[in-house]
């Protein structure tokens, strides 16, 4: 017989020892991504980005807590755009074009990871965002998205959270920002 298995929401934190950070990563491909979706890079009930088809980004290139426009800590990544991505097929049929919120969506999953990355514990929620607008988009004949994000705040008590402000750039032309986006990292999210 085999054992009875915990809730998702039963499994608790577990912190990695070093972190990530602390073994100076700045740098991820898609199958480490995917090993986060997975729970395997920040550990059991820890920060997971999503699995495909939600996951937003093919690499991180570039990951750090200090730099960016405020000194706080910058993380860049990539999405590689090909005509048959899930998308394009249903939004909109003959109109093809990705929707907005997906990239809103990676601008979030990236700040969830960069809270990971630094060793807190707690799996990642949106919180929130500022202004965001839209002056681009993204066609099937774009090759290449890049995510850029300069952390703001980051709060690292009882409550974790990052704030950032995000620009994503399709074929280096920018076509969206956001500002204040919020993530936290919960222990517990029982009541949320």
């Amino acid at each position: 017989m085999s054992e009875p298995t915990l809730p998702v929401a039963a499994v608790a934190p577990v912190a990695l020892s070093p972190t990530l950070r602390e073994q100076q990563r700045h740098a991820f491909s898609r199958e480490e991504l995917l090993a986060c979706g997975r729970g395997e890079l920040f550990g059991p009930g820890n920060a997971r980005l999503p699995l495909p088809n939600m996951l937003m980004m093919d690499r991180i290139v570039r990951i750090d807590d200090t730099g960016g426009d405020f000194g706080k800590g910058i993380i860049e990544a990539e999405l590689d755009i090909h005509p048959d991505l899930w998308f394009f097929g249903c939004h909109f049929e003959g109109d093809p074009v990705m929707p907005g919120c997906l990239g809103l969506d990676a601008l979030w999953q990236l700040v969830g990871f960069w809270l990971g990355w630094r060793g807190n514990p707690g799996r990642g929620r949106a919180l929130g965002s500022g202004e965001v607008k839209f002056f681009g988009q993204v066609l099937p004949s774009v090759k290449t998205v890049t995510y850029k994000l300069h952390l703001k705040r980051v709060v690292e008590r009882k409550l974790v959270m990052g704030i950032a402000d995000g620009h994503m750039y399709a074929d280096g032309r920018e076509i969206y920002t956001a500002t204040d986006l919020k993530v936290g990292l919960f222990t517990s999210t029982d009541n949320f």
